[in-house]
């Protein structure tokens, strides 16, 4: 196995980390606090193409691969997980859903668009009522003939109130259960599309959250994705990859608390010595360093699938697990080593706390990843164990 990363990937990880330190550093705490969306900084990961990476370049898009995003989000994520979810979702579940399997025409009014940052795009599943169970959709597409007649809330939508268009699951054909599902594009200034309340959140709160509903709105046929029925498919198959920039983005806030808890550790001193060299927290330390080694390798395992073209499903729900979990872990040892000033805005521990925990819960709660590697492994997928007649237990 190759474990270097080539000179490409290695130049698109030190841009991100000095755009991170130069551009988003500045100004974080502030936008935690007062909800305030980045939008200059928005406009410029646009500008250094961060919002359609792995786009093709026809489509306006940077061409890149998907480690290469990964690379990106993660530096992104140590210092501000807000901009790193704006640009996950219009990476992973717009642009990549849109290119993957949109047609021609959707591609180009739609894609090339949001792979410049022309236009910011949102990925409309989750409802009041269908969260980890995304089969119930109440959300409906009524067939007109020409076009759908859409209605139905859609809660917790990131970019829902900057966004300029919208990917929005909807049940058409209730028999059908979720075979009955379209996914449509929906742009945000037609008639009978109502942006809620920005969320006040716990973390991430610079992004903007909300609540979406849609009142009669008119949408055109050839606005849906895919054939008639394929929005579930389209959902789940989406989903998979967005996980992955999920879990880059857990990698990178467990990471970026990492830094800061080793730096912290090095300069701090008790009884004489900097507490880095007081086993208590030397070993914390090593925890730390090794469970985000881990959780590299598993996210980065899953990124080079998906560009491999193999199946990723499983991979990605490690992936996001594993590194979620580890987020939540050492953020929570990051403030512990800073001690009382860990607990306060200026040393930023305390908010890439706040911010690991929506990582194990949106795009797939842990629960849900769990089902998919379960699933995986009692069907015989992964890690199936071969055992010779002398393994057998007598």
């Amino acid at each position: 196995m190759q474990f270097e990363l080539t000179e490409e990937q290695m130049a698109v990880k030190e841009a991100a980390r000095n755009f991170t330190q130069q551009e988003l550093l500045p100004g974080v705490i502030e936008r935690d606090r007062e909800m305030k969306y980045p939008k200059n900084q928005v406009r410029r990961m646009a500008e250094m193409g961060f919002l359609g990476m792995m786009v093709s370049t026809e489509y306006g898009g940077g061409g890149m691969d998907t480690l290469s995003y990964v690379l990106a989000m993660e530096e992104i994520s140590k210092v501000d997980a807000s901009c790193a979810v704006i640009m996950s979702v219009n990476n992973s579940l717009v642009c990549w859903g849109l290119e993957a399997f949109g047609n021609e025409a959707q591609k180009q009014k739609y894609l090339t668009r949001l792979a410049t940052g022309e236009w910011i795009g949102a990925f409309c599943l989750s409802e009041p009522e269908a969260g980890s169970d995304a089969t119930h959709q109440r959300t409906t597409a009524v067939d007109m003939g020409d076009y759908y007649l859409l209605n139905g809330t859609k809660n917790w939508i990131t970019n829902g109130g900057t966004s300029n268009v919208h990917l929005v699951m909807a049940q058409t054909h209730s028999e059908k259960g979720h075979h009955g599902i379209n996914c449509l594009i929906v742009e945000t200034d037609w008639d009978g599309v109502v942006i809620g309340a920005k969320e006040d959140k716990l973390g991430i709160r610079a992004s903007d959250t909300h609540s979406i509903m849609y009142n009669d709105v008119k949408v055109p046929k050839e606005n849906r994705i895919g054939d008639d029925g394929f929005g579930f498919k389209f959902a789940m198959k989406t989903l998979d990859g967005g996980r992955i920039g999920i879990a880059a983005q857990a990698l990178g806030i467990a990471g970026g608390a990492y830094e800061l808890a080793l730096a912290y550790a090095k300069e701090r001193e008790a009884f004489g010595k900097s507490i880095s060299k007081h086993q208590a927290i030397a070993f914390k330390i090593a925890d730390m360093a090794t469970d985000i080694e881990a959780a590299k390798l598993l996210v980065y395992r899953a990124a080079w699938l998906k560009d491999q073209g193999m199946d990723y499903s499983t991979a990605s729900a490690m992936a996001k697990v594993f590194a979620s979990e580890t987020a939540m872990k050492h953020t929570i040892e990051a403030v512990q080593i800073h001690g009382g000033y860990g607990y306060v805005k200026e040393y930023h521990v305390e908010r890439l706390l706040r911010d690991a925990k929506i990582t194990q819960i949106y795009e797939g709660t842990s629960e849900v990843q769990r089902i998919v590697i379960s699933r995986s492994v009692l069907q015989g997928q992964l890690y199936v164990p071969i055992w010779s007649e002398k393994m057998q237990p007598v």
